[in-house]
């Protein structure tokens, strides 16, 4: 669980920690938004219709949150001749959404924050052609900014994500993966990213070492609880909530956290019943509504809720290299808020 103190101080698991953030950082986020839109624009009409259908599902837009929100702690200049930190928060959202189109349509998804994927409204090559095209566009924006420094935390990030996909697609229906190799999917697919989108705020700042680290760190295990609770969600949520189909996960053999602390306490038939479901891939229309039950009888989704908290609490602690201010703080609540979305 999260230390008292930190709890004391949180808002409650609705968006609210969320919007103060984006609230604060408005200007910088109307400037990123002009960018990724302005970047997105293409004499090939495609691109921009399926573009404007992302941004359409609209989407919270945490990871370049997180990259304005790095570098306004680290005391970032403001003023229209320093616009780097405008720049790279662009880049780090058409790195998520290029690998978003990417996922979709490996993963067969028809729903994408509550929407039409855009796979289920494209088609299948137009999405994995266009997330192409935004990656050379992120690279674009790396180019632009000329740090070599911040071009190699960015395009390692960009690569470790790809592994991390390739890692979980062949852990996909063994059901005799570890916990660890499950851990360094998650790392792979989802805290890199965070990672590098919270130390390049410190790079542009020109911050001590000390405090990239402290930011990268931040952004790791911000990233993992992050995942964790998605992962839950896909078992402890309503459609609503979730943005997309509940059970995908399930369907489609993912291990994650909830499958595997259920499989683990099971015994018997339950044990028979995850073998057939996930590793066999054999699944009535009864199976999901089934696999809940396992999972509320052996706590699956407490334990990967006790695993998010200690990240997220990881997570806090990595910002106590910094001085008390209210942004620190708008990051810690926004933390809690990422822990408290599956309660």
């Amino acid at each position: 669980m999260l230390k008292e103190k930190v709890m004391s101080t949180a808002l409650t698991g609705n968006e609210e920690a969320l919007r103060i953030l984006a609230d604060y950082l408005k200007d910088d986020m109307q400037a990123c938004n002009r960018t990724i839109i302005s970047r997105m624009d293409s004499p090939v009409p495609l691109i921009p219709q399926l573009a404007a259908h992302l941004i359409a599902a609209g989407g919270k837009r945490l990871r370049p949150l997180l990259t304005l929100a790095s570098a306004r702690l680290c005391g970032y200049p403001y003023g229209p001749e320093h616009q780097r930190h405008i720049k790279l928060a662009a880049c780090v959202e058409f790195i998520h959404t290029a690998t978003l189109l990417h996922d979709d349509v490996v993963d067969d998804s028809n729903l994408r924050r509550g929407l039409a994927s855009a796979n289920a409204v494209f088609g299948n090559k137009a999405s994995v052609l266009v997330g192409d095209f935004l990656f050379a566009r992120s690279f674009q924006l790396m180019t632009d900014d000329g740090s070599l420094k911040v071009m190699g935390i960015l395009s390692s990030a960009a690569a470790t994500i790809a592994e991390g996909e390739v890692l979980q697609m062949s852990t996909q229906n063994d059901l005799s993966t570890s916990i660890e190799k499950y851990l360094d999917v998650i790392h792979g697919k989802t805290a890199a990213l965070f990672a590098a989108a919270c130390r390049i705020g410190a790079i542009i700042t020109e911050r001590p070492e000390r405090e990239e680290l402290a930011l990268e760190s931040f952004g790791t295990n911000l990233g993992m609880a992050f995942q964790l609770v998605d992962d839950a969600l896909d078992y402890a949520a309503n459609q609503g909530t979730l943005g997309k189909t509940i059970g995908d996960d399930f369907r489609e053999g993912k291990i994650t956290l909830p499958v595997l602390a259920a499989y683990q306490k099971a015994e018997g038939v339950e044990k028979v019943f995850w073998k057939r479901v996930i590793e066999q891939n054999e699944q009535t229309d009864q199976d999901l509504e089934m696999a809940l039950s396992y999972i509320e009888k052996s706590h699956a989704i407490q334990a990967t809720m006790d695993k998010a908290d200690w990240y997220a609490q990881k997570a806090i602690d990595a910002l106590n290299v910094f001085e008390e201010t209210p942004l620190r703080k708008m990051l810690v609540d926004t933390t809690y808020y990422t822990v408290n979305r599956a309660r």
